[in-house]
């Protein structure tokens, strides 16, 4: 069975959505590192989200690759930032890591494929 990024990051984000009610402070406390840590400065937003989808894929976390990639296609990213960004992270990791940027392809394709059909337009 194929995993789907849209079930994946909508299944996790519910799961946050829990955990806020139930631990706020450690919540509030890591979405406002999240915040600040994406705030483009000397590297823009887009950059710093590949960066972050870079080693959501060298740790091998799903959920990481979807909200990553649907944030850079937020931002504009184009396909040939993508595959470069991948291809640095086989570089460094090896057949694994190809494995699951093999994922964030997929994960490219689906959310793009979501955002430009009729029915999300």
């Amino acid at each position: 069975m194929s995993k789907s990024f849209s079930t994946i990051t909508r299944d996790v984000a519910q799961s946050l959505h829990a955990m806020g009610k139930e631990i706020p402070e450690t919540m509030q406390g890591f979405n406002s590192m999240a915040k600040a840590a994406l705030k483009g400065g000397a590297i823009d937003e887009l950059h710093k989200e590949l960066i972050a989808l870079a080693i959501g894929v060298a740790s091998r976390c799903d959920a990481c690759i979807g909200f990553h990639v649907k944030a850079l296609i937020r931002l504009g990213v184009s396909r040939e930032q993508l595959m470069e960004t991948l291809g640095i992270c086989t570089y460094m990791g090896g057949g694994p890591t190809l494995m699951y940027a093999a994922e964030a392809v997929r994960a490219y394709d689906e959310f793009l494929s979501r955002s430009t059909s009729p029915a999300t337009a």
